[in-house]
This record gives structure tokens, C-alpha cells and sequence, in this order.
């Protein structure tokens, strides 16, 4: 037994077998057919601009090149998604903003900077003592932090292996 879905409307799927009694050996939905007008016009556009004269064997391969293209797009439209919702859908695939991937700027280069002759010396005062920074007297605690070995240090050793000497 056989069942059947409840989409006979769909199944129909819009099909031109050609004119009566000379039917084409194919299949073809009607939309199938205008997207292939349109594509063949644009290969054989295409085919002009690269200065392929017309031809027999250049038309050929505009024509196989059309079949192929048409039943890639036929394949990607249904009843459920239209000729247009693909085309737009296409187009916001194609202007929608993309991440850029390459940095400004170019290679790092140590061009642009200045080498002079001789290093900078500190500059001096009225008085003609060179400036120095005055850095304040540590804290009793810091020096008390100093002097005494912290458990890091201490932790380092493993017991069963032997470490230089300490002096």
C-alpha cells in the first residue's frame, strides 16, 4: 500500500513538458525555465566580453554551462523558498558587513627611528650639578621584607635532590 502526502498541489510543481504531442525529454518547472534564459543571455554575455567569437562550439558550452548553473539555482528554490527570497537572501549574503581579517599598517621597521651619536647625559641645573632623582628612604618593613628569605624560596627545594650549596 501506498501513501500519499497531503501536498498534491505541490507536487504538481509548476511542470512545462513542451508543446503537445512533442514533449521534451526532460522536466522543467516554469521558473526553471526563466532562470535559464537569464543565465544563458549572461553567459553569452560573458563570452563576448573575453572575445570568444559565436560559434557552434561556444555556444554549445554556453548552453551546457546554462544547464549547469540553472540546475544548481533550481536546486536551491522550492515552493517553500521562493526565486526571490533566494536572490534577496544572496544579496544580503553579499553586502553584509565582514570582519576584517587583514591589519593596517605594514612589517615593523626600525626606519623611522632617530640614532644619534652620542647618549643623552642628564641634564644640568643652575648650579652645574647634574639632576638626580631623589627616591625615598624604604620603610622599615621593606627592609625587613628584604633580609628575610620568603617560603617561596625555601619551598623550591625537593626532598632527594640534591641543589648547590649554599654559600
Amino acid at each position: 500500500m501506498r501513501i500519499r502526502t497531503d501536498d498534491e498541489i505541490y507536487r504538481v510543481d509548476a511542470v512545462w513538458l513542451g508543446p503537445p504531442k512533442a514533449t521534451f525529454p526532460w522536466r522543467a518547472r516554469y521558473v526553471a525555465w526563466g532562470v535559464g534564459i537569464v543565465v544563458f543571455l549572461i553567459v553569452l554575455a560573458v563570452e563576448r566580453r573575453m572575445n570568444i567569437g559565436f560559434g557552434f562550439f561556444s555556444t554549445a558550452w554556453a548552453v551546457i554551462i546554462t544547464i549547469v548553473v540553472t540546475r544548481i539555482i533550481c536546486s536551491r528554490i522550492s515552493h517553500e523558498r521562493p526565486l526571490g527570497a533566494v536572490m534577496v537572501m544572496w544579496l544580503r549574503e553579499l553586502t553584509a558587513p565582514r570582519e576584517k581579517t587583514s591589519g593596517t599598517g605594514g612589517a615593523a621597521s626600525a626606519a623611522r627611528i632617530r640614532v644619534r651619536a652620542q647618549r643623552p647625559r642628564p641634564r644640568t641645573s643652575k648650579r652645574g650639578r647634574t639632576q638626580q632623582r631623589q627616591r625615598p628612604a624604604p620603610t622599615r618593613q621593606q627592609v625587613a621584607r628584604s633580609t628575610v628569605p620568603s617560603r617561596r624560596a625555601r619551598s623550591k627545594e625537593v626532598r632527594g635532590v640534591r641543589s648547590a650549596a649554599r654559600p
